[in-house]
C-alpha cells in the first residue's frame, strides 16, 4: 500500500472511494457485493493486460484493489471542453474492440445470459484519454463487467451522454458510427437503459433502503421513459 498522508482523492469517484499519490491508485470498495466486485475486476483487468488498455494491477486486500496510476484526462472533461466528437468517436473504436474481446477473459462469476464481453458500465466517465490526440489511454472501471448483449454498453454510454453531458447529445452519430456496427434501434437502447437504472435503484436499494441513491434512480428511470430519440 503507497503512503496515506500522499493519497488524494481522485476527481470523478462515486460508488468507490479511490485515491492516488501519481504512483498508484487505490479503490476501495463500498456497498452491496464488494469483494465479489473487487475480485471479478481484479481477474479481468489481470486477464486484459496487453489487449485492451486498462490499469496494470499491482495487488490487493480483502477491500481495496492496488493498481498502477496510468495518464490521461477523463472522458467527461474533454467533453466539457469542447471535443465530444473526437472523444466519442474514441470510445466507439474502444468498444468495438471490448465486445470483440475472447469472452473467455471474464471469471466465472460473471457469466450473463449474453455472449460478448460487457463492460457493465462503459462510457467517457470511465475513459482516460490523451488529451492531444484524444487516444484512450484507459478503460477503467470494470467491477460490472459480463457476458452480455452489445447493447447494454451502447445503450448506456448514449444514456451517460444524454444525462450529464446533453450538448453533447448531436456527436453520438461519431460514436455509432465508430463502433461500426447498425446501430440498435431506439426501443431497444431505451429498454436497455431502463434495465441498468432500475439495477442500479436496485443496488442502491440493498445498500441504503429507501435511501436518496434509490429515490434518485427512481426519478431517472422515469426521466429516461419519457426520452424520445
Amino acid at each position: 500500500m503507497a503512503d496515506d498522508q500522499r493519497m488524494r482523492p481522485l476527481r470523478h469517484g462515486y460508488t468507490n472511494r479511490t485515491v492516488s499519490d501519481g504512483a498508484v491508485v487505490e479503490k476501495t470498495y463500498e456497498g452491496p457485493d464488494a469483494e465479489l466486485r473487487l475480485r471479478r475486476e481484479r481477474t479481468l483487468l489481470t486477464r486484459l493486460q496487453g489487449q485492451l488498455p486498462v490499469p496494470p494491477v499491482h495487488g490487493a486486500t480483502t477491500n481495496t484493489l492496488t493498481l498502477g496510476f496510468v495518464t490521461g484526462t477523463p472522458g467527461q472533461e474533454l467533453l466539457a471542453a469542447g471535443r465530444p466528437e473526437e472523444v466519442l468517436a474514441s470510445c466507439g473504436n474502444l468498444l468495438r474492440r471490448i465486445h470483440t474481446t475472447a469472452p473467455a477473459e471474464l471469471p466465472t462469476d460473471a457469466l450473463g445470459a449474453g455472449n460478448v464481453l460487457v463492460h457493465g458500465d462503459f462510457g467517457p466517465n470511465n475513459v482516460l484519454l490523451d488529451p492531444n490526440t484524444c487516444d484512450i489511454t484507459a478503460v477503467v472501471d470494470w467491477e460490472f463487467a459480463h457476458l452480455g448483449d452489445p447493447v447494454e454498453d451502447l445503450a448506456w454510454c448514449e444514456w451517460i451522454v444524454r444525462t450529464h453531458h446533453p450538448e453533447c447529445r448531436h456527436a453520438l452519430g461519431h460514436f455509432f458510427r465508430a463502433y461500426g456496427e447498425p446501430v440498435p434501434p431506439w426501443p431497444a437502447r431505451r429498454a436497455a437503459m431502463l434495465t441498468r437504472c432500475e439495477e442500479l435503484r436496485q443496488f442502491c436499494d440493498r445498500w441504503e433502503p429507501n435511501g436518496p441513491g434509490v429515490r434518485q434512480w427512481r426519478e431517472r428511470g422515469t426521466t429516461t421513459a419519457g426520452w424520445q430519440e
